[in-house]
């Protein structure tokens, strides 16, 4: 198999997101995205015992026209939505929604995480939709690490969300073909990763080590490859996680406002309205006490 070669290394920033601190690899430098991914959020910061769960993660908000996914590895998170779902997921898990014509949807820690504290961590990335499937029905799909097929390959456990990898399908649907896989490796190993030569392809680590042609990738760090191979080649330096996302592109034109994501202005002014009309459905949540 022929390797792929870096593109470009690129550091997460931090940043501040509504009142949030997080860590942001997509987009930067100049990058507005890498087709289909949009944007890469990676919250790691431990959650405090005794607080109010109604104050804490992130409220009501709307989305069309994309896909938000959260692997989680650490905590849980909490997810209400304007179509019925409320669904604890926690470490090991990913949540996967396709926001489609439109969803209302809230964020949050866990009952147990907010009454008793402990670590939280976990990557939010939007996977953007093609046109024609835009404005399809939303839907919700939560998965815990129990029910995320792995494979597992050398000293390392591959868990495959969506897409097929080496004979394993991810259980996500997905609206254009990808590969999106989370990646626990021990120190000392070397994995060889194959993947379609015309998908773009990124990795995130979160934390560990890894070589890659020889330069040393520290934690939190996005390696953007080129598509001018069948697959990664990686040496884990120290016990590692991180993310592979791989995906064909879509090639359409992308105009995003906040949580709207659509293919031209008029498209993007008819999400607002629809949401301020209430056509998005309504959210409104209750908390365990």
């Amino acid at each position: 198999m022929i390797s792929r070669t870096i593109q470009q290394i690129i550091p997460a920033q931090r940043i501040n997101m509504g009142g949030h601190l997080l860590d942001q690899p997509l987009p930067s430098h100049n990058i507005d995205q890498i087709d289909p991914f949009l944007l890469i959020h990676h919250w790691d910061k431990p959650i405090l015992a005794g607080g109010n769960q109604k104050e804490l993660g992130v409220g009501p908000h709307p989305h069309r026209g994309f896909s938000p996914v959260t692997f989680i590895f650490k905590g849980s998170v909490r997810h209400q939505d304007s179509i019925g779902n409320n669904v604890v997921v926690s470490g090991g898990g990913t949540q996967w929604m396709h926001a489609g014509k439109g969803i209302v949807h809230s964020e949050r820690p866990g009952l147990d995480l907010v009454k008793n504290g402990g670590e939280q961590e976990f990557i939010q990335f939007w996977v953007n939709t093609p046109g024609k499937y835009k404005m399809e029905a939303p839907y919700y799909l939560p998965l815990t690490a129990e029910q995320t097929p792995r494979v597992k390959k050398e000293n390392a456990l591959i868990g495959v969300v969506a897409g097929d990898f080496e004979g394993v399908q991810g259980p996500a649907k997905t609206y254009s073909p990808q590969t999106l896989l989370r990646v626990y490796a021990k120190s000392n190993t070397r994995l060889e990763i194959p993947l379609p030569k015309h998908y773009n392809t990124l990795l995130y680590l979160l934390n560990g080590s890894l070589s890659v042609q020889g330069e040393k990738i520290a934690s939190k760090t996005m390696i953007w490859y080129k598509n001018d191979g069948d697959c990664l080649n990686i040496e884990v330096n120290e016990d590692s996680q991180f993310i592979v996302l791989s995906g064909e592109p879509i090639g359409e034109p992308v105009v995003s406002y906040g949580p709207f994501v659509m293919n031209n202005n008029e498209e993007l002014q008819q999400a607002v309205s629809d949401f301020q009309n209430g056509k998005m459905g309504k959210l409104v949540e209750t908390f365990d006490e």
